[in-house]
C-alpha cells in the first residue's frame, strides 16, 4: 500500500507505508492551503453530479477515492449503507472524527455562478443545502489533522465519517443505530452558511412516518355505498393535525406531503392513499409524545371511514447535544483564524444574488444570530461572530444530533453564500461553486483542523469535553429514535 504525504514547495509524494516526511508542515493553516486544490474540485464534482439519499454512489465513490489515494483505510458498506463509508489514519491515542456528507435535493437543478433561477435540468436534482462543501471541507480537514499529527509524531487516529441521506433520510442515526460512533472520543462538523459562527444551538428532533390508508373503491356514482374512501380518510386526518396544532407545544411543527392520491379518476372511490408526515420539536420525548397524538388522528380517520391504517416509521432524529468545551475550542480557532477574506468578484456575485432575495430574508438572518440589523448590510458577512450569550433554537434538523449523544460533537458555520441566501433554494445552488464557496471551505477545513490538533496535543481540553458530555448522558441516557425494526428507507418496497 502507498500512503500519500506532502512538504513544503511539492506536490504528492508517494513512500512506503509507515514512512512519514518529519519535515512536512505541522501548522495546519499552511496544511490546508497547500492541500486545498484537490478538495475543491472534489467539492465542484460532487456539486455536478447531485443524488438524493442514499443513492449517493458517484459521489461517495469519488470521496473514497481520494481518501485512498491520501493513505487512509476505509471500511465500506457501514450499518449496511452501500454509501456509508469510514476512512481512518493514524496510531494510537484518541480517536477524533470528523462528519462529512455528500446528498443533494430534488427539484434544485440550477446553473452555477449565475444570479437568476436558470436550471440546468428542469425537475433535477441540486445541491441546495452546500453538502458538496461539507463532505470536501470535512475530508480537508481530516487529511491535514492527519498530516499534522504524522510530522510531529503525536500519536492518534483520524475518521472520516461518509454519511449519506442527512436530507429527509437520517443516515447518521441509522449509522448510530449499528454502533458506528462507538470508540470516538470526540467528532468535528460544519456545515455552509452566511455567517462565520460555531453552532451552540439546539436543533429540533423529528420522526418522519408514512401514512397509508386502505379502503374498497366502488362506482361513485351507481354504488358509492359500498365504497371505502382511503381518500376521505387521508383528507380528515390532515383536519385533525389542523386542529391538533392549537394544543402542540409551541416550537413543536407538523409537516406534510400527500405522495398519493389514489388515482386521477374522480368516478372511482379511491381505494388507497398515502401521506408523509414530518413532525418536530425541541426534544425527542416530546416528538415521541407528538408523534403517538398524529398516529391518533389517523385512527381515528379510519375508524370515521371504516378503512385501515398503515403508520410506517420512515427516519427519526435526535435534538443537538451542545458541548460548550468544544465549541470554546472552535469559537477560539475562528478567532485565531479570523475569517476567509472575501475578494471584490465575491461580493460583485453575492450582491447579484441578493437582488433576488427579499429583504426579510436578511432581516431574518440577523435576527435568528440576534444581531441587530445596520443601515448598511453587507452582501458577504466576512467578521466572525462572538459566541452568543445564550444558547440558540435552530428550526431545523439534523442527523448530527445523534452523533453528539454518542460522543462530544461541535460544529461551525461559515460564510458561503450571500446574507440571507435560503437553505433549499435556487440561489444557494448558484453559489454552490462560487470564490466565497471555496474560500469558506477553506475557513471551516482549518478551523476543525485546528480545533482538532489543540485536542490531540492538549488531552485536558478533550478530558473536559468528555466529562461534560458523560454527565449530560448520565441525566439522559441515548436512546436512537428509530427502533431496531425499522428497515432502511431504501430497502422498503412500495407502500401500494
Amino acid at each position: 500500500m502507498v500512503v500519500v504525504t506532502r512538504s513544503e514547495g511539492a506536490g504528492l509524494v508517494s513512500q512506503q507505508q509507515g514512512v512519514r516526511d518529519v519535515n512536512a508542515f505541522v501548522d495546519t493553516d499552511r496544511l490546508v492551503d497547500d492541500l486545498k486544490p484537490g478538495y475543491l474540485d472534489l467539492s465542484d464534482r460532487i456539486w455536478g453530479m447531485p443524488e438524493l439519499r442514499y443513492r449517493e454512489e458517484k459521489s461517495a465513490a469519488a470521496q473514497i477515492e481520494m481518501l485512498e489515494a491520501a493513505g487512509f483505510a476505509v471500511t465500506r458498506n457501514v450499518a449496511g449503507i452501500p454509501t456509508a463509508f469510514v476512512a481512518e489514519a493514524g496510531t494510537g491515542g484518541p480517536v477524533i472524527a470528523f462528519l462529512g456528507e455528500f446528498d443533494a435535493l430534488a427539484g434544485l437543478s440550477q446553473e452555477a455562478g449565475v444570479a437568476q433561477k436558470q436550471p440546468l435540468d428542469t425537475g433535477g436534482n441540486g445541491h441546495g443545502c452546500g453538502h458538496n462543501l461539507l463532505g470536501a471541507g470535512a475530508m480537508l480537514a481530516a487529511v491535514a489533522t492527519r498530516d499534522h499529527l504524522a510530522a510531529k509524531g503525536v500519536p492518534g487516529r483520524i475518521r472520516y465519517f461518509g454519511c449519506p441521506a442527512e436530507e429527509g433520510g437520517s443516515g447518521k442515526t441509522f449509522m448510530a443505530r449499528d454502533g458506528a460512533f462507538a470508540g470516538v472520543d470526540a467528532a468535528f462538523c460544519w456545515h455552509p452558511a452566511s455567517f462565520n459562527s460555531v453552532i451552540p444551538a439546539n436543533s429540533l428532533a423529528n420522526i418522519q412516518v408514512n401514512v397509508r390508508f386502505r379502503g374498497r373503491a366502488a362506482h361513485a356514482a351507481a354504488s358509492p355505498e359500498l365504497g371505502r374512501s382511503a381518500l376521505d380518510a387521508l383528507e380528515l386526518m390532515s383536519v385533525g393535525v389542523q386542529y391538533l396544532r392549537e394544543h402542540m407545544p409551541e416550537k413543536a411543527r407538523v409537516h406534510s406531503a400527500i405522495t398519493n392520491t389514489g388515482g386521477v379518476s374522480p368516478n372511482v372511490v379511491q381505494d388507497f392513499a398515502e401521506a408523509l408526515y414530518l413532525i418536530r420539536s425541541p426534544q425527542l420525548s416530546e416528538v415521541m409524545a407528538l408523534f403517538e397524538r398524529v398516529s391518533k388522528v389517523a385512527r381515528g380517520a379510519a375508524l370515521m371511514t371504516e378503512t385501515t391504517v398503515e403508520i410506517e416509521v420512515d427516519k427519526a432524529c435526535s435534538n443537538l447535544l451542545r458541548n460548550a468545551t468544544l465549541d470554546a475550542v472552535m469559537q477560539g480557532e475562528m478567532e485565531r483564524i479570523g475569517g476567509s477574506g472575501f475578494d471584490d468578484d465575491d461580493v460583485r456575485f453575492a450582491a447579484e444574488i441578493q437582488n433576488t432575495l427579499q429583504p426579510q430574508d436578511i432581516a431574518a438572518m440577523y435576527h435568528m444570530f440576534g444581531i441587530e440589523q445596520g443601515a448598511e448590510t453587507p452582501a458577504l458577512a466576512a467578521q466572525v461572530l462572538p459566541a452568543p450569550a445564550k444558547d440558540l433554537a435552530l428550526p431545523g434538523s439534523t442527523d448530527v444530533g445523534d452523533v453528539s449523544w454518542q460522543t462530544p460533537v461541535a460544529q461551525v458555520m461559515t460564510a458561503c453564500h450571500a446574507l440571507g441566501t435560503p437553505l433549499h433554494s435556487w440561489q444557494l445552488v448558484a453559489q454552490g461553486k462560487s470564490g466565497a464557496a471555496h474560500r469558506g471551505m477553506v475557513f471551516a477545513a482549518k478551523t476543525m483542523a485546528g480545533s482538532a490538533v489543540r485536542l490531540f496535543e492538549s488531552p485536558e481540553l478533550l478530558d473536559r469535553a468528555r466529562q461534560e458530555f458523560e454527565a449530560k448522558i448520565r441525566r439522559t441516557p441515548y436512546v436512537c429514535p428509530i427502533d431496531a425494526t425499522v428497515d432502511l428507507p431504501f430497502r422498503r418496497t412500495s407502500g401500494h
